[in-house]
C-alpha cells in the first residue's frame, strides 16, 4: 500500500520543542486522516534541529465509498424543516428522498446519500496546509516581506522547504499538490547545514533516510542519543575516566546536532576546589557539556565532554579549544562566587530577605522565613526534632537565595546553603535541613529522614499552602502556578513514609487571619483529594478514602491511611461484603420511610420492645449494642483492625433480621422500633467510616 513522506525543513528548532512537535505532527495528520475514514498501518515522526519529518505507512490509495441514510422530518412537516433537511442532505427536491413508515411516529422522509471514495492524494492536499498553518508551536514567528501581510504563516523559525510525496514502493510516488505562503511541496531537501548543504531529491521514506545519512544528518533523535552516549563513554574510558550521565542534558544535546561528534576538553585542577555541583551546573548550563569523574571515584576530573555538530578537518582541536576558553571563564566566575559567598555568614544575609517580595499579598521572603521558623519550632516535638535546631534551620533555610552562586545558578538553592552552613560551623542537622527542606520535589524524590529536616520541610510546605489558601490562590484545573499540589503531596508523603502523627487542623487553623474554620476545612478537603491520588497509585480505592474523610475530625493523615487500609481489608472478606450489602439495604429502607413519614429515625431503639418482638430483632439489638461499644473502644485505641472485627460480628444477625423480620409491621410502635434498629446499624458502621460513600 502507498506511504506518505512529509518533511518540514526550517531554521533551527529549539531542542526543548522538538520531540513534542514531532508527536503533534503525527497526531494532527493521522487524526485528520482517520476522521475522514482513511486508516493506516503505522506512523512515526522524527525531529532534528532543522526538520520535522513524518512517515505514514499503509495508507489506501483511495478512500472507501460512503453510503449514509439520513432521517428527515415527518411527512407534512413545516416547509422550513423540509428545506433544512434537503440542504443538509444535498438534495434538490423531495423527489430525491424516500418515504418510510414508522409504526409509532408515522411517515417521515429519508435521504440515502452515496459518496464515491476520494483520492488519498487529494485528501492530503486538503488537510496538510491547514495543519502547517495552525501548528501548535509554544512560540512562533513571522519573517520576510510576507510577515507584513495579515494571516501570513507563523512557524517556530523560518520555514524553508516542504517535501510531501505519496505512492506505493513499486512506483514513482506523486508529489502532494499544495503550497503554504509561497512554499510549494516538492521532492527537494538538503542535508547538514555545513557538511552537506547542497539540495538533493528524495522520493520515499527509505530513500529519504539513506540520503540524509549520506548528507550527514541522522534523522532519529533516539539514535543520535545512543551515538552520543556510546561515544562519550568510550572516550571517557579511553582516558581512564567515568561519564557522569545526565538524561536531561543528553536529550537536549541530541536536539542541537544533526551529526553528533563527541570531543573532550579540560580545565585546570585548581577549579576542583569549587563544589562539584557548582562545576557541573556551570559546565552544563553554559556550555551544554558533560562532566567526568575519576575512574571508580565520586571526585570530578578536570575534564568535560562536548558534542559538536561538525566533523572538523583538524579533528575538533579548534572547537575544543574554544569551549575550553569559555569553560575556564565560567569556572573562574563560579570560583569568585564561591569565595565571595564564603566570606559572609548566612545569618548576616537575612536582612536582605526583607527586601525581596515573596508574593505581593503574602509579604517578603523575610516575613515568610519568620512564619516558617515559628511553625518548624511547633512541629519539631511532633517529629522528634530539637525545637531550637528546627527554628535555627528554618531561619537559615532561604538565606542562600541571596548568595552569588544561587543567583547565577538557581537550581543550586538549598545545596549551596548546606555547604555554606557546614563551612560556618552550623550543626549538621541544621546544614542538612537547609538543603533537604525542599524535599520531596517530585514523586521519585526521597523524603528527608533527619527529624530537623522533616520539621522544616513540613513547615515550609504548610506555610505555602496556608498562605495561598488565605488569599484564594488555589489550583484550578490544570493550572497550578505555585506548585500547591506538589506541596500537599510532599506533606502527605512525609507523614506516611515517616509514620508521623500530626493534626493538620491545629497546625493550619492559626495560619488564617479570617474565616479560619472554613479555610482550614477547605484546605483539608484539598489534602483529601491529593491523598486519594497518592493512595490510588498505591492501589487503594478512592471511595474508601471518601468514607473515612467524611467522619468528623479526620485531619491525622497517618490514621486516615491506616483506617482506609483496615477498611479495605475488611470489605474484601465475605463478612465485609455482606455487611455492606446489609447496610445499603437498611439505608435504602430508612431513606424511603423517613421521606414518607417526614422525620428522621435517629433515636435509640427500645431494647424492651425489641425483646418482645421476634428473636432475630432482639439478637440484632444486642449485637448492635455490643459491636458499637467494641468498635468505639477499638477506634479510641487506634486499633482499626479490631474495629472491623467488631463490625464483622454483625453479619449473621443482620442477615437473619432481613430474612425473617418485616420492618414495616402493622403495629406502629413495632415498625418505629425496627426502623430505629436499622438506624442503629447505620450508627454502628459510622464508628469506622461513612458506609454511604462506599461503592458496591
Amino acid at each position: 500500500m502507498p506511504d506518505l513522506l512529509l518533511e518540514l525543513r526550517s531554521e533551527e528548532i529549539p531542542a526543548r520543542m522538538q520531540r513534542r512537535a514531532a508527536e503533534d505532527l503525527k497526531k494532527l495528520v493521522t487524526d485528520a486522516l482517520v476522521e475522514r475514514g482513511f486508516l493506516y498501518e503505522g506512523a512515526k515522526a522524527f525531529a532534528t534541529p532543522r526538520r520535522l519529518a513524518l512517515h505514514i505507512a499503509g495508507l489506501p490509495a483511495r478512500g472507501e465509498a460512503v453510503r449514509e441514510e439520513r432521517r428527515g422530518p415527518r411527512v407534512g412537516a413545516p416547509d422550513a424543516a423540509v428545506q433544512g433537511f434537503l440542504k443538509s442532505a444535498g438534495l434538490a427536491s423531495l423527489d430525491q428522498a424516500t418515504t418510510v413508515t414508522d409504526p409509532k411516529k408515522g411517515e417521515f422522509y429519508l435521504a440515502v446519500i452515496e459518496r464515491a471514495g476520494r483520492e488519498t492524494l487529494d485528501v492530503l492536499a486538503e488537510i496538510l496546509p491547514g495543519i502547517i498553518r495552525n501548528f501548535p508551536w509554544p512560540k512562533s514567528m513571522r519573517w520576510g516581506a510576507a510577515s507584513a501581510q495579515p494571516g501570513s504563516l507563523r512557524w517556530v523559525r523560518p520555514l524553508q522547504s516542504i517535501v510531501a510525496t505519496f505512492g506505493p514502493e513499486t512506483e514513482t510516488p506523486d508529489v502532494v499538490p499544495f503550497s503554504v505562503d509561497g512554499i510549494t511541496a516538492g521532492t527537494v531537501t538538503s542535508g547538514h547545514r555545513f557538511l552537506a548543504p547542497s539540495p538533493f531529491e528524495v522520493r520515499r521514506f527509505d530513500d529519504y533516510v539513506q540520503a540524509l545519512e549520506r548528507a550527514d544528518v541522522i534523522l532519529d533523535a533516539d539514535r543520535r542519543k545512543d551515538i552520543i552516549l556510546h561515544d562519550a563513554k568510550d572516550l571517557a574510558f579511553a582516558r581512564g575516566l567515568d561519564l557522569v550521565e545526565d538524561e536531561g542534558l543528553l536529550e537536549e544535546v541530541a536536539g542541537l546536532v544533526e551529526r553528533p561528534v563527541v570531543l573532550m576538553g579540560s580545565f585546570e585542577e585548581r577549579f576542583l576546589e569549587i563544589p562539584a555541583e557548582a562545576i557541573r551546573a556551570t559546565i552544563r548550563a553554559n556550555q551544554k557539556c558533560f562532566v567526568l569523574r575519576k575512574s571508580g571515584s565520586k571526585e570530578l576530573a578536570p575534564a568535560f565532554l562536548l558534542v559538536s555538530n561538525l566533523i572538523a578537518s583538524d579533528g575538533g582541536a579548534a572547537i575544543t579549544a574554544g569551549n575550553e576558553r569559555v569553560v575556564r571563564a565560567r569556572l573562574s566566575d563560579a570560583r569568585f562566587f564561591w569565595e565571595t559567598d564564603k566570606a559572609t555568614k548566612l545569618e548576616d544575609r537575612l536582612p536582605k530577605l526583607d527586601t525581596i517580595v515573596f508574593h505581593e499579598k503574602l509579604g517578603t521572603q523575610g516575613e515568610r522565613v519568620a512564619r516558617i521558623a515559628a511553625l518548624a519550632k511547633e512541629i519539631a516535638p511532633l517529629v522528634g526534632a530539637d525545637p531550637a535546631l528546627a527554628e535555627r534551620a528554618a531561619r537559615l533555610a532561604k538565606a542562600d537565595l541571596v548568595t552569588e552562586m544561587v543567583g547565577e545558578f538557581p537550581e543550586l538553592q538549598g545545596l549551596m546553603g548546606r555547604k555554606y552552613a557546614a563551612l560556618q560551623g552550623e550543626h549538621p542537622s541544621v546544614a542538612a535541613a537547609i538543603e533537604e527542606h525542599y524535599k520531596p520535589v517530585g514523586p521519585s524524590d526521597r523524603v528527608p529522614t533527619d527529624p530537623v529536616s522533616l520539621a522544616v520541610a513540613l513547615a515550609d510546605k504548610l506555610d505555602t499552602l496556608a498562605g495561598f489558601w488565605s488569599i484564594d490562590e488555589k489550583p484550578t484545573g490544570s493550572k497550578d502556578p505555585f506548585a500547591l499540589r506538589r506541596a500537599a503531596l510532599g506533606v502527605i508523603r512525609a507523614v506516611i513514609e515517616r509514620s508521623l502523627r500530626l493534626s493538620l487542623s491545629s497546625l493550619l487553623s492559626g495560619r488564617f487571619a479570617s474565616e479560619s474554620a472554613e479555610r482550614t476545612a477547605d484546605l483539608l478537603a484539598f489534602f483529601a483529594d491529593r491523598l486519594k491520588v497518592y493512595l490510588r497509585d498505591q492501589g487503594a480505592r478512592h471511595d474508601l478514602i471518601d468514607a473515612v474523610f467524611a467522619l468528623p475530625g479526620q485531619d491525622d493523615l497517618l490514621l486516615v491511611v491506616r483506617r482506609v487500609e483496615a477498611l479495605g481489608a475488611f470489605l474484601s472478606t465475605d463478612d465485609g461484603k455482606n455487611l455492606l450489602a446489609g447496610y445499603k439495604r437498611a439505608a435504602n429502607i430508612l431513606r424511603i420511610e423517613e421521606k414518607k413519614d417526614g422525620h428522621a429515625y435517629d433515636a435509640a431503639p427500645d431494647s424492651a420492645l425489641a425483646a418482645s418482638g421476634q428473636p432475630e430483632e432482639q439478637a440484632l439489638a444486642e449485637a448492635l449494642a455490643a459491636a458499637r461499644h467494641e468498635a468505639s473502644a477499638a477506634i479510641a485505641a487506634e486499633d482499626f483492625s479490631g474495629a472491623m472485627r467488631a463490625l464483622s460480628h454483625l453479619r449473621a444477625p443482620v442477615d437473619a433480621f432481613f430474612e425473617t423480620v418485616t420492618v414495616n409491621a402493622d403495629d406502629p410502635a413495632l415498625r418505629r422500633n425496627r426502623l430505629l434498629l436499622l438506624n442503629a446499624l447505620r450508627a454502628a458502621t459510622r464508628e469506622v467510616a461513612d458506609f454511604s460513600r462506599i461503592e458496591g
